[in-house]
């Protein structure tokens, strides 16, 4: 096996690592709110009158982010490991299933959880990295990848 070291980025993975920290803190200190994203476009589905700006404008910064980025840097070439939407989008849906059956996704757990040492936070992102790795490994040999 080599190592593909252009996928090698530590000064970009760095920045948005802060970048995620910081809009967590912020939504927390501003707001007393957990930054996990499942729960904010579900509540977004279904908000109270006062929470509807501040869901819709931080789904609206997660969506325009790249293409403010892009004003100064070509965005990266993304590959899907040779997978098709008809796999994509089905794997989405499970995932966004997922996140609300645990009752969060990776950025509430993971990110703001595991900061809060939430005892319930741990258990799921455990469970995320065995599964995703179960899954990783599954895939792989089904499709040879």
């Amino acid at each position: 096996m080599t190592i593909d070291w252009s996928q090698f980025t530590p000064w970009g993975s760095l920045a948005g690592g802060i970048m995620i920290g910081l809009a967590a803190c912020l939504l927390i200190l501003a707001d007393g709110r957990i930054a996990g994203i499942s729960g904010i476009v579900a509540g977004l589905m279904n908000p109270q009158r006062k929470e509807k700006f501040w869901r819709a404008a931080f789904i609206a910064g997660l969506l325009l982010s790249p293409w403010l980025y892009r004003l100064f840097a070509p965005l990266p070439e993304i590959s899907y490991g040779g997978h098709s939407w008809v796999w994509l989008l089905p794997a989405g849906l499970l995932v966004g299933f997922g996140s609300r059956l645990g009752s969060g996704c990776t950025s509430g757990h993971s990110v703001c959880g595991l900061s809060r040492l939430s005892k319930r936070s741990i258990a799921a992102t455990l469970l995320f990295i065995i599964f995703g790795a179960l899954t990783v490994l599954i895939v792989r040999q089904v499709t040879g990848a």
